[in-house]
């Protein structure tokens, strides 16, 4: 029974959402590409700019369009908290 939940947790987190206005550097971090010092750079962005849309991602230093292929199905944008 342990198994099984843990399993369904792990399938969740793989298939959750990233809110790039508001996630975590841990949620950041789940996707493909981004450590914790990119997840970093994606904040420090943030509070200065607000992601209006996905395709936004780019404008932060080390993501390309090759990220935005990559990850676009995994990532939202949330309400900006600015």
């Amino acid at each position: 029974m342990k198994f099984f939940i843990l399993m369904i947790m792990a399938v969740s987190f793989v298939f959750a959402s990233v809110d790039i206005n508001n996630a975590s550097v841990k949620e950041l971090t789940t996707l493909k590409g981004v450590g914790a010092k990119k997840a970093q750079s994606i904040i420090e962005y943030r509070k200065l700019h607000c992601f209006k849309k996905v395709d936004e991602i780019v404008k932060v230093k080390g993501f390309g369009n090759k990220f935005l292929q990559n990850n676009k199905k995994k990532l939202t944008v949330g309400k900006c908290k600015k």
